[in-house]
């Protein structure tokens, strides 16, 4: 890699509107959504800070960015079209990638029809075909220079009270594929999906299902960055193949009002490097500063 590569990463933006929703879209899980939406989630997911976001972002002029998933409240058709005249404005297509999170995936009724309005940001490299019957997005596949990003989708409806994610077996066989072609390849991969695949790092009840089927996938062909959201705080984990230490890391919400450390709205800025043939990573934190009303680096750059 002739010079550095940076990935900015963001989730959980939380930034569609419910005004006006029609009381016939609510009868079902959707009104417990909508509920939380109208008594809290409108107030702790504020438009004015992902706007600020989105303007730090472009000053910051990354080679690439991650949407890691949650960007509707309650999947409503309505709602990926409000989706989608962001994403328009925070970046071309071919530098933006998005998977979709529970919320996205509220009810299971036509969420495959109304996720095609993202198509042009799910979309794999156009010499990747299709490895998954039920969609024809899942694991999506863009290679930027020596970096190669593989985005799977654990966004599954679950009952009430209830966040729960699922790769499944077809994303998980194909995602086997591509980690043995890319590091054939010599590239850098970056796995991003919306939930958190190390147990403990949510709920029982908001879990990755599968997540030791995924575990079992790269603790025998690795991977160099794994990137999530779901949380709603950061962190910094790892996982470990043959030895080698997977930097697992969460972002916390893009647009969260929060006096708590860690769940202030935050994106996260990672700068990949090549020297000598091994990897580098230093990973940069911008947090929203209330008192300026802008995003701020906070602490030092971390190496991973």
């Amino acid at each position: 890699m002739s010079k550095s590569f940076t990935i900015a990463q963001l989730s959980d933006p939380h930034l569609s509107s419910l005004d006006g929703v029609s009381i016939r879209d609510l009868f079902n899980k959707r009104m417990l959504g909508y509920l939380s939406w109208y008594f809290n989630r409108r107030l702790r997911y504020r438009p004015e800070i992902l706007a600020a976001l989105v303007k730090d972002i472009k000053l910051q002029s990354p080679d690439h960015i991650l949407v890691t998933g949650d960007l509707t409240h309650i999947g409503l058709p309505h709602e990926f079209y409000q989706v989608k005249k962001w994403l328009d404005a925070l970046g071309a297509p071919s530098a933006v990638t998005v998977v979709p999170g529970n919320h996205d995936a509220y009810i299971k009724s036509k969420y495959h029809e109304v996720l095609s309005v993202w198509d042009a940001y799910l979309a794999s490299d156009p010499a990747v075909k299709p490895k998954n019957g039920e969609t024809d997005y899942f694991p999506i596949l863009r290679v930027r220079g020596r970096v190669a990003f593989i985005g799977l989708s654990t966004a599954i409806s679950s009952p009430p009270f209830f966040a729960v994610g699922k790769i499944g077996w077809m994303q998980l066989k194909a995602l086997e594929g591509m980690l043995i072609e890319m590091r054939t390849r010599g590239l850098f991969r970056v796995i991003f999906l919306h939930h958190p695949p190390i147990p403990g790092t949510v709920s029982w009840a908001k879990r990755l299902i599968d997540h030791g089927q995924f575990y079992s996938i790269l603790k025998e062909h690795g991977a160099e960055l794994v990137l999530h959201g779901h949380a709603h705080h950061s962190s910094i984990n790892e996982m470990v193949s043959s030895g080698v230490s997977i930097p697992t890391i969460g972002v916390a919400a893009a647009s969260a009002i929060s006096e708590e450390k860690g769940r202030v709205a935050q994106y996260h800025m990672y700068r990949v490097a090549s020297q000598e043939g091994a990897w580098s990573v230093q990973l940069t934190v911008r947090e929203y500063s209330h008192s300026s009303k802008r995003f701020v680096e906070v602490g030092l750059p971390v190496t991973l």
